[in-house]
């Protein structure tokens, strides 16, 4: 056993950090998630919240074993994959719509013919869209004042899976557009044409919801009044769970009240999803909770920009800081939902908050990122060694 673990940890490449990043984050979410979930086991006649934990841990580690998988595949094969994943996507989305799970009046999630479980499928046309972009802007980057073919090629996609996911899930549609016009920006799109993007983004959104508000279908009023309790004065309008999350957080103080000592897991709705943060702030204190998990997602958008420009090739630099920068920028928006910066979202905090296919997709993408990261390791080696090679050679002829 100890030689296969030896093995596999020799077949590990890619950006050390990265990798431990995600140990550090896992170890984090089994912590927080056990401490979480005691009222959610009581709630659901589990008995102990070891069950949750367990299922968890499971979770992560067929998490890891999905990023160990895909990073030993070469990057360029995922641009094909990209095609395949977005051409699934669209479908998919739509179906969702009109025929998928529906909670808190938003239908998001599918269930799997024969099983109990369940999947998101804007996780999966998040990661789609994101392979996509890259795969389309590294095609065109010779073209990009043709704006027709920008239009065709990049805007168009971006505005289909935005469209399908916001009419039930406006937070994740609206992260998905922000994270990819940043990526334009970084593809060397036009001001112009980002411009162009976000007046027809506006322009979609504001018929989406109105035909919600006229129709009757969608989130339009829970939209308004999340919008609405935000921006106002009234102290009876902040929302309920936005009040049980600064409890946490005052009760947490600097340094916290310690591991498994939370009260307000009690009281704070999703303490285990949507507002896990709190709880760690809550447990482990504003210092090393809160700003350490901003520490640790910095860091890994950090190391993924080193990626990006160490990578010569325009569809792997695109690649790695597309997908690292919509994880990281989930994280942020989770965090500042937390501490009432933004209106409340449905956004979980990526590799830390209790799910399942939401940890593997983030897993995959995870993979994709420390695949580009080890061909950029092995063209390094390779090109030190053919440096290497060329010295020897040239001593030789002057001996």
């Amino acid at each position: 056993m100890y030689t296969k673990v030896q093995h596999i940890l020799k077949r590990t490449q890619g950006d050390k950090i990265i990798w431990g990043i995600v140990i550090v984050l896992s170890m984090i979410s089994l912590m927080a998630v056990y401490s979480s979930t005691g009222s959610l086991a009581y709630r659901m006649r589990q008995g102990h919240a070891e069950y949750y934990l367990i299922k968890q841990l499971i979770e992560l580690v067929l998490g890891l074993v999905i990023i160990y998988l895909a990073h030993k595949v070469n990057y360029v094969i995922y641009s094909k994959i990209a095609v395949l994943f977005f051409a699934i996507s669209i479908p998919l989305l739509i179906y969702t719509l009109f025929f998928g799970t529906t909670l808190n009046e938003g239908s998001r999630w599918l269930k799997l013919p024969g099983t109990r479980l369940t999947f998101q499928t804007s996780d999966l046309a998040k990661l789609a869209l994101f392979m996509f972009m890259a795969r389309q802007l590294s095609r065109i980057q010779n073209d990009l004042d043709n704006f027709k073919r920008v239009c065709i090629n990049i805007f168009l996609p971006l505005i289909v899976i935005c469209g399908l996911i916001a009419v039930a899930n406006l937070s994740t549609a609206l992260m998905i557009a922000i994270s990819c016009s940043v990526l334009f920006f970084i593809g060397r799109i036009r001001i112009k044409h980002l411009l162009i993007l976000a007046a027809s983004s506006l322009l979609l959104f504001g018929v989406i919801f109105g035909a919600s508000k006229v129709f009757k279908f969608g989130r339009a009023e829970t939209w308004e009044a999340r919008f609405t309790n935000f921006f106002s004065d009234n102290k009876e309008d902040i929302p309920y769970q936005v009040l049980q999350a600064k409890i946490a957080q005052a009760k947490g103080g600097l340094t916290g009240v310690g591991p498994g000592n939370s009260s307000q897991r009690n009281f704070l709705p999703h303490p285990y999803s949507d507002f896990i943060y709190s709880i760690i702030i809550e447990e482990y204190g504003l210092i090393l909770g809160g700003a350490g998990l901003i520490f640790l997602y910095l860091l890994f958008l950090w190391r993924s920009i080193i990626i990006f420009r160490r990578c010569p090739f325009a569809f792997g630099a695109f690649l790695a800081v597309g997908l690292s920068f919509t994880l990281v920028f989930q994280a942020l928006l989770n965090m500042a939902v937390n501490v009432n910066l933004v209106p409340v979202t449905g956004l979980t905090l990526p590799l830390v908050s209790m799910g399942g296919s939401s940890i593997w997709f983030t897993c995959l993408g995870i993979g994709i990122i420390l695949s580009v990261s080890r061909f950029v390791e092995s063209n390094e080696k390779n090109e030190q060694n053919e440096d290497t090679i060329v010295d020897e050679i040239k001593e030789e002829q002057e001996a």
